[in-house]
């Protein structure tokens, strides 16, 4: 078993020992580290340390990430300002295509950069995979601006159906396609099973029953944040609207939406991250007849990925 997850075992079975956790891996300053430095800090895990910086090598691969896709504050920095983007009002369809474009191709990326590769027998993304980013893609763009699509096509000028369009509807469908998402793009997990471990660390065999439950919790935990990230922003605005020096004011508004989406979104991915445990376990009667033996302890372990 890889050294990561044996630390996550040892350390990350509570949620805020695993908050704790991420709080720490999370520091931006980690996606400066070289990929010298990162194989160094991975093998001092190996030798009992501590976990810091160190989500950027898979735990399947232990190859280092690439920059763009690794955990640690890539996602508050680099994704921030496309959330931000994707959860305001727009004009026109054509920039709520391209802000959905550009958030939901981030979001199959890092999905499938951070998926549990352990059954796959290639380093190569297959064609099949490939297609099937592609379509997952296209699909979440478009459903993504399909609240301004509809404003534009159904010609919505009432106050209260665009109020419904752009900040109602938008909290349940950025959940589901977050959801969708990563359903979607690790497939191939739930098709072709994960590998499981014992107590010991020890391999035991590829799981697909396992493999589901460890998409089901990252596209749930996923859910959350984006779910979440669209929904307190525009409770708070909602509140605050009432408020005299805001309603002296309405320019005060547009910052303050811009100020609490990246907030709330910076705050979430911690807690999404914490969700669900890094090494996840199944119960011996949830997994295949043939794994049952292996599981003496009552389960067996897996990589859940992120």
């Amino acid at each position: 078993m890889d050294p990561n997850l044996l630390y996550w075992k040892s350390q990350g079975q509570s949620f805020v020992s695993r908050l704790r956790i991420w709080f720490n891996l999370l520091d931006p300053t980690s996606l400066f580290s070289s990929n010298v430095e990162i194989q160094k800090a991975h093998a001092r895990v190996g030798r009992g340390g501590k976990l810091n910086g160190e989500s950027s090598v898979h735990a399947d691969s232990g190859a280092v990430l690439p920059m763009v896709f690794r955990p640690p504050g890539v996602l508050k920095l680099f994704i921030s300002s496309q959330v931000v983007a994707s959860f305001l009002p727009h004009s026109s369809v054509k920039a709520a295509l391209f802000w959905q474009f550009l958030l939901q191709s981030y979001n199959a990326g890092f999905n499938h950069t951070n998926r549990n590769s352990s059954s796959e027998k290639g380093t190569k993304t297959s064609m099949r995979q490939l297609v099937l980013i592609a379509g997952t893609v296209s699909y979440s763009t478009c459903a993504g601006a399909l609240p301004q699509i509809l404003i534009n096509r159904l010609n919505v000028r009432t106050i209260p159906l665009q109020n419904f369009f752009r900040f109602i509807l938008p909290v349940p469908l950025s959940a589901g396609l977050a959801f969708f998402n990563v359903v979607t793009v690790r497939n191939e997990e739930s098709e072709a099973g994960i590998k499981v471990f014992d107590s010991n660390g020890n391999t035991v065999g590829i799981s697909k029953l396992a493999g589901e439950k460890a998409v089901r919790e990252t596209a749930l935990s996923r859910a959350a944040l984006f779910g979440t990230t669209a929904a307190v922003p525009q409770l708070l605005v909602s509140l605050l609207q009432k408020t005299r020096p805001f309603q002296r004011s309405s320019l005060m508004i547009a910052p303050l939406r811009h100020m609490s989406v990246a907030l709330i979104f910076g705050l979430m991915i911690p807690v999404s991250f914490s969700l669900f445990p890094q090494l996840g376990t199944i119960k011996k009667e949830n997994v295949e007849e043939e794994l049952r033996a292996a599981a003496v302890d009552g389960h067996l372990f897996y990589h859940r990925g992120l």
